[in-house]
């Protein structure tokens, strides 16, 4: 290192050092001082200077480089009245503080988001929307019952291929390429088959966070877009729950503490949910019409639990012990018997050091998957998949920047076994580590925020190391308008299964990169294993009024290696698993307006996906064109007893490979020897189109309508009536179009329903 170069950052270390030594800090938590739940985006300030913050999702709080003195710390929300306590900051002194804030009587009328601006104005955020519980409840509730999968679908650039079997499509990214997160934790097949429902209690969830391109170092392993969902604590100062019913299915939740909120912060608390599918029965009879052709009605179940056990002390450390077994199965004994589980716990926690400026988070946990599949006519497919996690990240907050760092290492075990069209089998047993480092600075310049940060990943069984820059940059053109940015190298170890040329697949088995060869466009074999892809995302955000939001990014994903499964292997001398290229590239649009009593959400997409797999290049099946969802939620009364929905989607049709002819398919189990002018076929083989993806199914469109009736018995008790409609006008979407038969298979028609919820 140059000698001056050196010297230079030396003295910049005792400087900052000196700076830190002479100010002070103060951190804490805000709550509601009846629930004892956390307040988001809560204005703390130190009143009569220009010191202060904005509490993240835990409520918590950081007001660093506090020159010494005696201080009022404030805190604000609206709806709530402040509250206001002296504190006192000496040189090199770190304190913490909580303030509980409590519910204002008087009717503040419209609220405000300006908290959430100013958010907006001090992070990146690129490629990345915040979903509430109230966001997911707005949308008009299939079957009754409010889910996330159905908010997903409204999201600008994610793509659903259906009501039934359907999986989530990313800004270009196959399901696989979607890291699914609950607490910290990989969840493998988050969606249930029937596609309106996922695993994931709506009343239990604290935040979603859906990064569809461009995200920064903390998340690894995935090559396309991260939804990382957090759940809430149970409720820290009574019992309460409920339980609810519709033709859909039946569910309850149960929460309280096990020691009580006092006003420091501490508290220990639990809480249950379960729920269970009806529709595999009531369909038999109240929608027959579903599935007229059989009688096994819509078959699809499901049953999902989940608990966690939360301990808050009084300094604002924290400690979650959480569980979860989520189960499905398909079973249509003309077609196949489908059924997956995934199960898994762990622990995490947050650290706040009474005597250092770092704050400290992580996990520890697992998750496992297994699913099988047994077709008609053919031989069954199993998939298994071990996962033990843990992470440990510090976070430290300076005056106008941020340093978060942190260690990530994974065992991954899986078990797989398939049998081709040809009828050679693909098997694979493999265990596998992976260690990932990464680094992130935030920094405020002015106007300007810049956030660079760069993770290294190893993979043990491929012997790799990885280099992954990455950079987010936000620049406010003014209080209103602002322009972003970002871009990023990913690589992920993972990959699917599924048989793309299928537009809807229930299967979904995993496995990790492979042992075996690989085989490249040129036929060499291919070194280096993993999947790998490049981001650009850049856009604006502009805030046209206070209750008006539009944001608009477009994207180009470069996916310049994915490794897949050769499902066209017809000789064993032939590698297993084959390289695909693929682009990705579009734009999105939205549009948002917000009042108390009205709630619009208007997205667009235009967007391109394509594969090249060295013979053609192609579209995906899940390249939808264009996109466009409206979403409307409007309360008739000021108290919100009574609120109607709707949602509108239309998207173009997706593409599929068309079919050139068929003949008899003869295994040839007696080698040589066959005779086949005597054997008879075993089945009817399908010639597919030269063309990949050549064809397009119609486009799509469907209504959704709900009207919810609530009525109080008291403060926290009361019940909630919800009638809905699922595709209200009964547009016949297609679903899949048998090839064998002739025969088109629409998605779900006309499915009014009702459910009831009582609270306590």
């Amino acid at each position: 290192m140059n000698v001056k170069v050196y010297h230079t950052f030396i003295i910049c270390l005792i400087t900052i050092s000196y700076s830190l030594a002479q100010t002070g800090t103060v951190r804490g938590n805000i709550y509601d001082k009846e629930e004892g739940t956390p307040i988001i985006y809560c204005n703390v300030v130190l009143e009569g200077t220009s010191f202060g913050a904005t509490t993240d999702l835990d409520g918590f709080f950081v007001i660093p480089h506090i020159p010494p003195g005696e201080y009022n710390l404030k805190a604000t929300y609206v709806g709530f009245d402040s509250a206001v306590v002296s504190i006192k900051i000496k040189a090199s002194s770190i304190i913490y503080q909580s303030l509980s804030l409590v519910e204002s009587a008087v009717n503040l009328g419209e609220v405000s988001i300006s908290a959430a601006r100013e958010q907006s104005r001090t992070t990146v955020s690129i490629s990345q929307i915040s979903v509430s519980p109230k966001q997911i409840k707005s949308l008009p509730s299939v079957g009754g019952e409010a889910d996330i999968v159905q908010y997903l679908q409204v999201i600008p650039g994610i793509i659903s291929t259906g009501d039934q079997g359907g999986q989530i499509y990313i800004r270009g990214g196959s399901p696989v390429q979607n890291k699914i997160l609950l607490d910290g934790l990989n969840i493998f097949n988050p969606f249930h088959s029937i596609g309106f429902y996922s695993v994931f209690e709506t009343e239990l969830i604290k935040n979603v966070d859906v990064l569809t391109g461009g995200f920064g170092a903390e998340y690894g392993g995935r090559v396309s877009a991260i939804v990382d969902i957090k759940t809430r604590e149970g409720n820290k100062t009574k019992q309460s729950g409920f339980v609810s019913g519709g033709p859909f299915m039946v569910k309850g939740m149960v929460e309280g503490p096990l020691r009580k909120f006092k006003e420091g912060g501490s508290s220990i608390s639990y809480v249950l949910t379960a729920k269970k599918s009806l529709i595999e029965q009531t369909t038999k009879s109240l929608y027959a019409y579903a599935a007229p052709n059989d009688s096994v009605g819509l078959p699809f179940s499901f049953q999902d639990l989940y608990g966690k056990i939360s301990i808050n002390s009084s300094n604002g450390s924290r400690f979650n012990l959480f569980g979860f077994n989520f189960t499905d199965a398909y079973k249509n004994p003309l077609l196949a018997e489908i059924s997956w589980k995934n199960a898994g716990g762990g622990v995490n926690f947050s650290l706040v050091p009474s005597g250092s400026s770092i704050i400290v988070d992580g996990l520890v946990g697992f998750s496992t998957y297994s699913t099988a599949i047994g077709e008609k006519n053919d031989e069954p497919r199993t998939s298994g998949v071990d996962e033990i996690s843990a992470n440990i990240n510090f976070t430290f907050f300076g005056n106008k920047n941020e340093i978060k760092y942190g260690l990530e290492l994974k065992s991954i075990s899986t078990d797989f076994e398939f049998v081709n069209p040809f009828g050679l089998s693909l098997a694979q047993q493999q265990n596998t580590t992976e260690l990932g480092f990464y680094g992130k600075y935030r920094q405020i310049i002015g106007n300007l925020i810049i956030e660079p940060s760069i993770r290294t990943q190893y993979y043990s069984a491929l012997g790799a190391v990885t280099f992954e820059p990455r950079m987010g940059v936000k620049y406010n053109i003014s209080d209103h308008l602002r322009f972003k940015g970002a871009a990023g190298r990913y690589t992920q170890n993972i990959l699917s299964t599924s048989n793309e040329r299928d537009v809807v697949n229930l299967f979904n088995g995993f496995l990790t990169g492979p042992e075996s060869i690989v085989t490249g466009f040129n036929g060499q074999r291919v070194k280096n294993k993993l999947q790998i892809a490049e981001h650009l995302v850049a856009g604006f955000e502009y805030d046209a009024t206070n209750n008006i939001q539009i944001n608009i990014e477009g994207y180009y994903k470069n996916f310049s290696q994915i490794i897949v499964v050769n499902r066209n292997k017809t000789d064993v001398t032939q590698a297993d698993y084959v390289v695909e290229t693929g682009k990705a590239y579009g734009m999105d649009f939205s549009f948002k307006y917000e009042r108390p009593r009205v709630y619009v959400w208007a997205t667009f997409s235009h967007g391109y996906v394509k594969r090249d797999d060295g013979q053609q290049v192609y579209p995906t099946i899940f390249d939808r064109r264009n996109n466009i969802n409206m979403l409307t939620t409007y309360d008739l009364d000021r108290l919100g007893s009574w609120q109607v929905s709707f949602r509108w989607n239309m998207g173009s049709g997706f593409p599929f490979t068309k079919t050139k002819g068929f003949y008899n398919y003869l295994d040839y189990l007696g080698g040589v020897n066959t005779n086949f002018e005597t054997q008879n076929p075993k089945n009817v083989g399908i010639l597919y189109s030269d063309i990949r993806n050549g064809g397009r199914l119609p486009y799509y469109h469907r209504l959704d309508l709900s009207v919810i009736k609530k009525i109080k018995f008291s403060k926290h008790s009361g019940v909630e009536i919800n009638v809905s409609v699922t595709n209200a006008y009964d547009r016949p979407n297609i679903f899949y179009f048998d090839r064998l038969n002739y025969k088109r298979v629409n998605q779900l028609p006309i499915l009014p329903s009702a459910s009831v919820k009582f609270y306590f």
